[in-house]
């Protein structure tokens, strides 16, 4: 188990407090409409599953209910940051070769 700090509380809380909702910073279609089946299909189920740094939408559901991101390494399971949705994350120097 890790600890997770919610931006939008400002506290460190356990994991099971928290739930992962996929990968973040995925946009949506501008004109859903003039998508096609494949596009749309891609849009909505397919995701990068990345081994290292990875940004994640997590949401605190035993807390303030709020989404949120993540920025931690999918090997390691260490945790850069958090920050709220529409805010911008900066990997620190040592990882920006590896960052996405």
């Amino acid at each position: 188990m890790f600890l997770i700090h919610c931006p939008y509380c400002g506290e460190d809380r356990e994991e099971e407090e928290f739930h992962a909702a996929g990968e973040a910073h995925i946009a949506r279609p501008l004109d859903p409409d003039a998508c096609s089946d494949e596009e749309w299909g891609n849009y909505l189920y397919f995701r990068r599953n990345p081994r290292g740094l990875h940004r994640e939408l997590w949401v605190h559901v035993a807390g303030c209910g709020k989404y949120f991101n993540i920025a931690r390494d999918t090997a390691s399971y260490q945790i850069h940051g958090s920050y709220r949705i529409g805010e911008r994350f900066t990997w620190s120097d040592a990882e920006d070769s590896a960052a996405p």
